[in-house]
This record gives C-alpha cells, structure tokens and sequence, in this order.
C-alpha cells in the first residue's frame, strides 16, 4: 500500500482500488498503534485516533483534497500515485 504522505507521526496510505471491492475513495491513517480508514470527503469508516491527530489529518485533507482525489483516480486505473506535501 503506497504511502502518500507522513507528518506528525501520522502515515497516511491509499491502496490501490483497481477491481477492489471498495467504492468510497478513502485513506488509511496510522499513528503509533492506532489505525483509521478516513473516506476523503472526511467520513471516519473505521478505527480511531487521539483527538488533536484527528484534527490535524483532517486538516491535511481539507489543505489536499484535489490531490487525494487525483491519487485516488489514479491507484483505480493502475497508474501509480504521486506524494503529497506533509502537514509543517
């Protein structure tokens, strides 16, 4: 699963969708031993983090949300993905 980004001790990754049973566009999200699946329009589908890495992923999103969506598309059609800048 590439990952797109890491700030703050968060990693942020996308797994390619192509013939993939998932039909939102998500990101998985680590931080220490907690993970979430985070939909891009800011949906938390699973898991939890602390409350001040939520708030600074959601943030990150809102700052790169054409650029989740443009990797999203991409990983569908089996065309790679591109990093994006990390939350400073």
């Amino acid at each position: 699963m590439p990952t797109l980004s890491m700030f703050y001790g968060i990693i942020i990754r996308m797994q390619s969708e192509r013939g993939g049973k998932h039909h939102k566009p998500h990101i998985h999200c680590l931080y220490g031993d907690s993970e979430m699946v985070v939909a891009l329009d800011g949906e938390v589908l699973e898991g939890s983090f602390p409350s001040k890495q939520t708030k600074l992923l959601h943030a990150w999103m809102a700052i790169h949300e054409d650029e989740l969506l443009a990797n999203w598309n991409l990983l569908s059609e089996g065309d790679g993905y591109f990093k994006i800048e990390p939350l400073r």
